[in-house]
């Protein structure tokens, strides 16, 4: 019987598979590949299962984890890692040497794999972008059980459709394809449909000198969003994260000490050159010129603050996943991002809607600077379908405002049915072409991004 952590997600999301395969290295991978592919068997390759799509989770076929992949090399300027290496691991090694990786998912847990998988990003994205920027060489093996070594620039030996890409900062619905493209860009977010990325090879910065960090709490939303549009413009933050008032209710069973009066709270944090930094008045002025509540905010440079504060945001998408498992119910969340200049007319959409639906049952968090809000609702697992069909009416709402269903989670097979509201069926053929080259008997993820698991 297989051990059913590796038949579910951090979503609820549950699957079966015939069979479990856990390689020890490649080549007992390639065998697995190449006997699936041979019966036309349906592989999934699962992560350490902290997705909240389904990606990982199987639904028939076999279930395939690279938790043996471990190799983890902390060198002057990258890192190697294998698939298997939680993204935790890859952080703390870095810091012992001095150095940071920039991608920083809420879920520290999640494997290198699994993040490269989803092309993961985090609140560090507003500066640094997402996994796909820091990767410098990728090692696949392919659905034939061939393996492919790629380094960055190295370009694709085959004509790559163009699909349209939405006017965003963040984007993981669907394959990247544009001409020229090269073949890191490409295995980069395809969650796990193309290739089994086994080793990677990761581009790492010296760690700056001092961190600022600040949680700025609000009397009022909108002083809260003026203030990020101001500061997303004239501060090089490389953070900028927003909590609305039920977000800061639900947060103060462990943070009681968040002012009672607020109403909002932007997290931010910025790198300076030294302690001494100008920065640091500036940042003074900034606050009291935002109407914010100044002597209630939280403002430090030492790292346990920054430790309390990165606390304090991973604790709410803990909170909501605690919500959600006592209800029974299924995770429902957005993972939606429109255009900056959009961003205020989707929360308000968002909290319109959602008052007349789902009042005092929901949050809106997340990644403001990137105009990339999480609605997590609290359904009733009685009867998800409400919660559904918001969900669902958001996703057209953010197309609508020229934005993406999918910002850095991916799709998976929970949401694989939004990748046509975003893409034109030409557009959705062009990506079955690249899939059916590289996986011509369909076995990687089949039913992963792809509703029809064509």
């Amino acid at each position: 019987m297989i051990n059913p952590a590796y038949l579910e997600d951090a979503s609820g999301f549950r699957g079966h598979a015939e069979r479990l395969i856990i390689p020890a290295d490649e080549s007992e991978l390639q065998a697995a590949l190449c006997e699936a592919s041979a019966s036309r068997t349906a592989v999934t390759i699962a992560g350490a299962g902290t997705g909240v799509t389904g990606a990982r989770v199987p639904t028939g076929g076999w279930v395939i984890s690279l938790e043996k992949f471990k190799r983890l090399e902390i060198l002057p300027g990258h890192a190697v890692a294998g698939a298997g290496v939680l993204l935790r691991d890859v952080h703390a090694a870095a810091q012992s040497t001095g150095q940071f990786y920039p991608p920083d998912p809420t879920e520290t847990g999640a494997s290198m794999g699994g993040t490269i998988a989803t092309n993961a990003s985090g609140s560090r994205s507003f500066k640094y972008g997402a996994t796909r920027r820091w990767i410098e060489q990728l090692r696949v093996v392919l659905a034939d059980g061939s393996i492919k070594e790629v380094g960055r620039g190295d370009p694709i030996d085959f004509a790559v459709p163009a699909v349209p890409l939405p006017d965003v900062t963040k984007n993981t619905a669907g394959y990247l394809l544009r001409p020229g493209m090269d073949w890191i860009d490409l295995f980069t977010g395809s969650e796990g449909t193309l290739a089994v990325v086994t080793e990677a090879r990761l581009r790492l910065l010296p760690a700056p000198p001092a961190v600022l960090a600040g949680v700025i709490f609000f009397p009022d939303d909108d002083s809260a969003l003026n203030a990020v549009d101001r500061w997303r413009t004239q501060a090089p933050v490389r953070m900028l994260e927003y909590f609305d008032k039920p977000s800061l209710t639900l947060l103060r069973s462990r943070f009681p000490e968040i002012p009672a009066r607020t109403c909002a709270a932007i997290l931010l944090e910025q790198e300076l050159v030294s302690e001494d930094d100008p920065q640091l008045d500036a940042w003074s002025e900034r606050i009291d010129r935002a109407g914010a509540l100044a002597n209630d905010s939280w403002v430090a440079l030492s790292a346990a603050d920054r430790e309390r504060f990165r606390r304090f945001r991973h604790a709410l998408p803990e909170l909501v996943n605690d919500t959600v498992r006592r209800s029974g119910a299924l995770k429902m969340n957005t993972d939606y991002a429109v255009p900056l200049a959009r961003n205020r007319e989707m929360l308000g959409y968002y909290r319109r809607r959602l008052d007349q639906e789902f009042p005092g049952r929901y949050v809106i968090f997340g990644h403001i600077g990137d105009a990339h809000l999480h609605v997590n609702l609290f359904s009733s697992p009685a009867d998800p379908k409400p919660a559904t069909d918001l969900i669902l009416e958001f996703a057209r709402k953010a197309v609508e405002l020229g934005g993406t269903v999918s910002a850095e989670h991916g799709l998976g097979r929970r949401k694989a049915h939004l990748l046509e509201l975003q893409h034109a069926p030409q557009h959705l053929q062009a990506m079955r072409s690249v899939k059916r080259r590289l996986d011509p008997q369909n076995i990687l993820g089949r039913g992963v991004l792809y509703a029809a698991g064509e």
